[in-house]
């Protein structure tokens, strides 16, 4: 009998979310997923310390490279969060990654842009995109957002199950939130419907998830990108399971195509206090964690020789 997971590969491709290389490795997920916090965690691990470097960028790209020897597919590379307001320096720190990646010899359709969902990350998106360097947009917890970022013509779209739970979990004071009531995976069947009956070509990504039952949920999606922890526990359940979203299903979704300027974008996410919320917090967290990852690069710069 199929283990839970490899009856989701059927339906979904399967994406690890960490920067463990080993965990990586050891799961062997078509893309990989980074962000300033899980490189963190692994940066502080002496058994990645050969990747450090005095260049912040060169870390991560370091980081990104080591993963893409385990994997087919391809790896996505955060640009700073305190870049998420500013299009056109976006856009410079992609370019260099882009740049990075290249003169270690990964051509660029092997890596994905990973820029916040603002109004300002989706243009620098799009110019990108434009450029053919092929971003990954995240911190996504508005159907705005999702419906700005598919307009802009991105590649791929994370929107965040778990961390949509959790506020809504804290908002309604309570310890769980039943799956067929979870306002996550309500959110990215959503978006996922929307994209396939609109004919959208931008992939949806369902990201941090909090329990495999949200994973399950969304069996179908085009990824999903998921922690090693809850790769385990799926790799341990056995059974077939269910196929929950497909182009079909979504085509007879009650959804009409919307047409949203800047203006309105703003006023439809502002409309979401949860999005609002949760945007700046992500912002906030992944600034916080890059800022303490630069930290951990000055003390060890010392030990790490100059490129």
């Amino acid at each position: 009998m199929p283990s839970n997971l490899d009856s989701l590969r059927e339906y979904s491709l399967v994406v690890a979310d960490s920067g463990d290389i080993e965990a990586v490795a050891r799961w062997k997920p078509q893309d990989a997923t980074t962000n300033p916090s899980l490189l963190l965690a692994s940066a502080e691990d002496p058994r990645f310390r050969h990747l450090m470097d005095r260049d912040m960028d060169r870390v991560f790209v370091n980081f990104g490279c080591e993963i893409l020897k385990h994997i087919p597919g391809r790896v996505s590379t955060e640009v700073d969060a305190r870049l998420s307001f500013d299009t056109e320096k976006s856009v410079e720190k992609a370019r260099r990654f882009i740049s990075l990646y290249e003169e270690a010899g990964v051509k660029r359709e092997r890596v994905l842009i990973k820029l916040a969902s603002t109004w300002e990350g989706i243009r620098a998106a799009q110019k990108l995109e434009r450029e053919g360097i092929h971003c990954n947009m995240t911190l996504l917890f508005s159907f705005a957002q999702a419906v700005a970022c598919a307009d802009a013509g991105v590649t791929l779209i994370s929107p965040f199950v778990g961390r949509i739970y959790d506020w809504h979990k804290a908002s309604r004071k309570v310890d769980d939130i039943a799956l067929e009531d979870d306002p996550g995976v309500a959110s990215v069947t959503r978006i996922y419907n929307y994209y396939k009956k609109h004919g959208y070509k931008t992939q949806v990504m369902g990201a941090s998830f909090r329990k495999t039952g949200q994973i399950l949920a969304l069996a179908g999606c085009d990824l999903l990108t998921i922690a090693p922890d809850l790769l385990d526990k799926l790799s341990k359940a056995n059974g077939k399971i269910e196929r929950k979203l497909s182009p079909d299903s979504a085509k007879r979704a009650d959804l009409p195509k919307v047409n949203w300027d800047e203006k309105a974008f703003r006023w439809e996410h502002n409309q979401d206090a949860m999005a609002t919320d949760k945007l700046a917090d992500g912002i906030r967290r992944f600034d916080a964690d890059a800022r303490k990852l630069e930290k951990l690069i000055i003390s060890l710069s010392a030990a790490v020789p100059a490129k």
